[in-house]
């Protein structure tokens, strides 16, 4: 009997866990039996990817550094991974903005409704914690992102949540500088970070042993933690204006890949369902980048040398999802608070979202302080800031689960256009 792949596990495991939550719902006290006693496995799963993340960046990066032997190829790779990822990023908001302002989400919303969310969430302090990270990263200038990706502490950047950036910059300059000395001098150094590496991919499979239970626990919680069902009815054509955007992505990203990296692309969808699924379920490119890893080098093809470079990098810089949501949301917010845009305004939301995905943390949640950053780019009066978060905040957790999904596909799409370019990319025998 053939043996069910890993997604197709983890896909039973979501639908599992979704009717598990709605069953407990119909259980008095069942809410509180998930988060005392499911929720705590998938928090351990999800705690366990972080943990090796950065002792995964820091081999797989310097292991694909030293591997080029030559710096120029290094260059060649950098240059080509930061123009496409930013070249897809722009695609993305470019196709936020023309579906929010063809089907206008906003119109027509009546005041009660604006009213009812207002009052639910005038004192939310998750939306006031927003809105003051947000006012903090605004204050600190155009060039902040430059001046946080240099550690002045190596190790205590590797235990920082936003410090994704530091560790990578690290690294490179680490491998970097093994390609300027003598390679007798540099071996012992790489041999290490070759076996690190390895063992790294190993604790990876052991640990997705448990995905689809810990999916299944990721999900559950979800569901019973979800804010008011009315309200939601309210949103779901913002809701479905966003996804159809993110729809449009993967239309995009699979047209790549059959022209330009001559792969079909429901063979390549199915080669990453893994990392997609768990993006879905934990809402973090950084917690699914040790899977995205595996799954793009030894299902897709990829060669290590590329993934190891572009796709921490990817993780941490490239958020298309995250991106075309905040365009439709802030166009959104605008329309639904009679705040007139022009096409100023929208060409500054392409390049204000562009900016705050680049210096983002890849979190769950980050994408709310991202679009407080685009909405006052806009000149949108301050008081309504948290009115128009209200709007949009009842529905944020599950567009959160799907727009990171397409930051992850974004992410694996790049590194196999990547290794084509560069001859790196093998021929995978069909399933």
């Amino acid at each position: 009997m053939k043996k069910l792949a890993l997604h197709w596990k983890i896909l039973i495991g979501m639908f599992a866990g979704i009717l598990f939550g709605i069953s407990m719902l119909q259980v008095d006290g069942g809410d509180v039996f998930i988060q005392n006693w499911v929720k705590p496995f998938g928090t351990i799963f999800v705690k366990m990817l972080k943990l090796i993340a950065v002792p995964l960046i820091m081999a797989s990066l310097i292991k694909g550094i030293s591997d080029l032997k030559d710096i120029s190829k290094f260059r060649n790779i950098g240059v080509k991974t930061i123009v496409i990822y930013i070249g897809t990023t722009i695609m993305a908001i470019t196709i936020g903005l023309v579906l929010v302002n063809i089907i206008k989400p906003g119109d027509g919303i009546a005041q009660s409704t604006i009213d009812q969310l207002t009052s639910v969430y005038s004192n939310n302090t998750s939306i006031s914690a927003k809105i003051q990270s947000a006012a903090s990263q605004k204050e600190a200038g155009p060039l902040a992102f430059l001046v946080d990706m240099v550690p002045d502490n190596a190790i205590r950047a590797m235990g920082e949540k936003t410090g994704m950036l530091k560790v990578i910059f690290f690294t490179i300059f680490l491998g970097v500088s093994m390609l300027l000395i003598k390679p007798e001098k540099a071996k012992p150094f790489k041999d290490f970070f070759d076996s690190l590496n390895d063992i790294i991919l190993k604790m990876v499979d052991v640990i997705m042993l448990t995905a689809p239970f810990a999916v299944f626990s990721l999900l559950s919680n979800v569901v019973v933690t979800a804010n008011d069902p009315a309200i939601l009815m309210k949103l779901l054509q913002y809701s479905g204006v966003v996804v159809l955007g993110l729809l449009i992505m993967i239309a995009f990203y699979c047209t790549i890949m059959a022209i330009y990296a001559k792969r079909s692309p429901i063979w390549f969808l199915k080669q990453i369902a893994p990392a997609q699924l768990l993006a879905f379920s934990t809402s973090s490119s950084a917690a699914t980048l040790p899977v995205t890893m595996d799954v793009v080098e030894n299902k897709v093809g990829v060669d290590k040398e590329i993934t190891g470079f572009v796709l921490p990098v990817g993780a941490t810089v490239n958020m298309d999802g995250t991106s075309l949501y905040q365009a439709v949301a802030a166009v959104f917010i605008a329309q639904a608070l009679h705040h007139d845009l022009t096409l100023g305004d929208q060409l500054t939301i392409v390049l204000t979202a562009l900016m705050a995905s680049i210096g983002s943390a890849a979190v769950p949640g980050a994408g709310m302080v991202m679009l407080v950053i685009v909405l006052e780019s806009i000149g949108f009066p301050p008081e309504k800031l948290a009115v128009g978060l209200a709007l949009i905040f009842a529905v944020d957790r599950p567009l959160d689960m799907l727009r990171t999904t397409i930051n992850v596909t974004g992410d694996a799409t790049v590194a196999t256009i990547v290794a084509k370019s560069e001859g790196k990319l093998r021929d995978m025998p069909k399933e």
